[in-house]
């Protein structure tokens, strides 16, 4: 049975069954290579800042197995940034194209805040053995990094891609996404989201003035008939569909975050042609993810996990939670593009990304007409009128300064 278990005003929630949030404490990044047998353990063992309990499908059931790979990025303070995207950093990890990698993710619940993570995290009602030992440790090394134009997120990387060079394009095959721990947070907040006073229409009388700033809900996750899931409340069960919502490569060194004057800083907030936080929630396993190369090697950055997130992402959130990721990583010589695609089993994705929304659906409808041109032969008039009677435009996300909306093409409408 699922009941309510208060906590200083906390919503949370128990849960019948979970899977452990991260195996042994013998599961260091040296021992990467014993997963597998680690596994059946992990049932009787303390949490690990490295070792994750299962694989989710892009279906969302739960694989009794990770995903192997060729190699293993801990979340460990060296290999994380905080808010940006280096463009000079010494890669963490050099990989050749077409191999794999498995990456460790924390998300910045608990270490981005000014009060130590345990205070915090346990103030939620969030056990002491569920919190990642990755985030105590990055969090001790905060002080020595520098803020001044970046965002919140922590994010792992650069992975150095051998071969890749400016004009490429990196292809990101996404293997499998795992959840670490059994537990992730949204926030709700009249300063943040749609209700943002970033935006317009925020004014006295406005219902979002009704929500108190800074509303935290932790919410439990776990294993049901199968399939992993949200506890959102005792009638409430939402399904997990685990993403990243960082996917990236260093960008242009002459990008910059939009209202921050800062040379050579590019925020992790707002996304842009080199991905960033598209915070697109398709972006999930069995989804391979395309991104102009702007670097030698790319430089392949991944973070701010998300357990499951509606299209828009509209209170700020989603449910933020630290995540492994395993990744296959292709140089593609072949094709230029010049900003974020995807593609799936089932669909076809091209996002427009603009300050304004507005904008944001032009510029997929534009990346759809120009896809279905260069690709498909069509020419531009029949492309549009093919984007307006096959084609879904969804709004991803609507909180990130810059704005994302995507256009799906079905395949099935291609005979060939």
């Amino acid at each position: 049975m699922i009941s309510p278990k208060g906590n200083k005003g906390i919503a949370m929630f128990t849960y019948r069954s979970v899977r452990n949030p991260e195996a042994s404490a013998c599961a260091r990044p040296a021992l990467e290579a014993t997963l597998l047998s680690c596994l059946t353990l992990a049932a009787a063992c303390a949490p690990s800042s490295n070792e994750t309990p299962g694989v989710t499908s892009a279906a969302g059931e739960v694989a009794d197995q990770p995903v192997e790979a060729d190699h293993f990025v801990p979340s460990t303070p060296e290999n994380l940034n905080w808010g940006w995207f280096p463009i000079d950093k010494e890669p963490v990890l050099r990989m050749q194209s077409g191999e794999t990698v498995r990456v460790n993710t924390v998300t910045h619940v608990g270490a981005g805040q000014n009060e130590d993570p345990v205070t915090y995290l346990t103030g939620l009602g969030i056990p002491r053995d569920e919190i990642p030992q990755d985030v105590l440790d990055f969090w001790a090394t905060r002080d020595g990094r520098p803020r001044e134009g970046r965002s919140g997120h922590v994010i792992t990387g650069p992975i150095h891609v051998e071969g890749a060079e400016p004009g490429d394009v990196l292809e990101i095959e996404i293997l499998s996404i795992e959840t670490r721990v059994p537990w992730g947070v949204n926030s709700t907040s009249a300063r943040g989201g749609v209700f943002s006073t970033s935006y317009p229409g925020y004014a006295e009388g406005d219902p979002a003035l009704d929500i108190p700033p800074g509303t935290r809900h932790v919410i439990r996750t776990g294993e049901v008939d199968g399939r992993e899931v949200a506890f959102f409340s005792d009638d409430i069960q939402v399904p997990l569909a685990p993403f990243m919502g960082i996917l990236a490569v260093a960008p242009d060194p002459v990008v910059g975050q939009p209202g921050v004057t800062v040379p050579g800083v590019q925020g992790s907030r707002p996304p842009g042609p080199f991905g960033g936080n598209l915070d697109v929630k398709d972006l999930k396993a069995g989804t391979t993810v395309q991104l102009p190369v702007f670097h030698p090697g790319a430089l392949f950055y991944v973070g701010d996990g998300h357990g499951a997130q509606g299209d828009g992402e509209v209170s700020g959130t989603a449910i933020e939670q630290s995540l492994t990721g395993t990744f296959r990583l292709t140089v593609n010589k072949d094709r230029t593009i010049a900003g974020p695609r995807a593609e799936n089993d089932d669909h076809y994705i091209l996002m427009g990304i603009d300050l304004d929304l507005d904008r944001a659906a032009r510029h997929a409808v534009w990346e759809v007409v120009n896809f279905l041109v260069e690709e498909k032969g069509l020419t531009p008039a029949r492309a549009l009128s093919l984007a307006s009677i096959a084609v879904d435009f969804r709004i991803s996300e609507v909180v990130d300064l810059t704005q994302v909306v995507s256009g799906f093409i079905p395949k099935d409408v291609f005979l060939r």
